[in-house]
């Protein structure tokens, strides 16, 4: 597994999976610029590029921790990302996956 891995958690929801950023990821990657995040119906497989973020220190492509069909997209994320780069690790989340 790639170090990418340790710049997210995941937790269970009502319909799948949310996957996020740490503060980890945070530290590492600097401000959050621009996220290009998959669409709800998309679907994802595990190890293959989830979404791509452009920071301060790096653009980096993430993989996705699991697969399935993402069932939500972070509202927040729309207009700005400074859900992304605040102190509160559950608002800095991406997407909801149903998996497979």
């Amino acid at each position: 597994m790639s170090e990418m891995v340790k710049y997210f958690w995941t937790k269970a929801v009502n319909d799948g999976t949310r996957i996020g950023l740490t503060t980890e990821g945070q530290d590492e990657l600097g401000t959050i610029k621009f996220a290009k995040l998959p669409a709800v119906g998309d679907d994802v497989k595990k190890g293959e590029n989830l979404l791509s973020v452009e920071a301060d220190k790096a653009v980096s492509d993430i993989p996705s921790p699991v697969s399935g069909k993402v069932t939500a997209v972070n509202d927040a994320l729309a207009n700005d990302f400074d859900a992304l780069n605040g102190s509160d690790t559950d608002a800095a989340w991406f997407v909801d996956v149903q998996e497979d």
